[in-house]
């Protein structure tokens, strides 16, 4: 009899608490007041052949997945995303004993990029290096296309896209 009178008030101070407003959202915490954003074509230091373009399309691509916000044109956005593209290095991570051939790649692609308020001229997010890393398999069959270009890439625009949530 008391574990169901336990039961029943631990039930009741959930419901109590959650009805209070202090229970907790699995809404990802983005910035409110903010409806579109405009995303401008990334730039680029390196002569990587439509580097800029992939990760423009997948910044827009994660926006428009993992956001609240549209993507507008400039004239009528309420934000403007815009980056560049500084470097792209690769490294051997590790290389087989028998060859000498790589066992392991990888690439790191550093961008610096921010995100302004365009009807007040706020900053929201600047990131003046930003650095994602990537490792891929030669050995396997994965090149630097689909190591950095298709999984890297995403991966990144993941990663921009989460320096636009608010802090806690």
């Amino acid at each position: 009899m008391k574990r169901n009178a336990f039961g029943l008030s631990v039930g009741l101070l959930a419901i109590t608490l959650l009805g209070s407003g202090c229970g907790y959202s699995t809404r990802r915490p983005f910035p409110s007041g903010i409806s579109t954003v405009h995303v401008e074509m990334l730039q680029s230091r390196e002569f990587r052949r439509e580097l800029e373009f992939e990760l423009t399309e997948a910044l827009i691509k994660r926006i428009e997945m993992d956001t609240p916000y549209r993507i507008a044109d400039a004239e009528h956005a309420d934000t403007i995303f815009s980056g560049e593209i500084l470097e792209v290095r690769q490294n051997v991570l590790g290389k087989r004993f028998d060859t000498g051939t790589p066992r392991e790649q990888g690439a790191q692609v550093a961008i610096r990029y921010r995100w302004k308020d365009q009807r007040t001229g706020k900053i929201l997010v600047e990131r003046p290096r930003f650095v994602h890393q990537v490792g891929y398999i030669p050995a396997v069959g994965e090149s630097f296309d689909k190591g950095v270009r298709v999984r890297g890439i995403d991966q990144m625009a993941e990663r921009i896209v989460e320096t636009m949530e608010t802090d806690w």
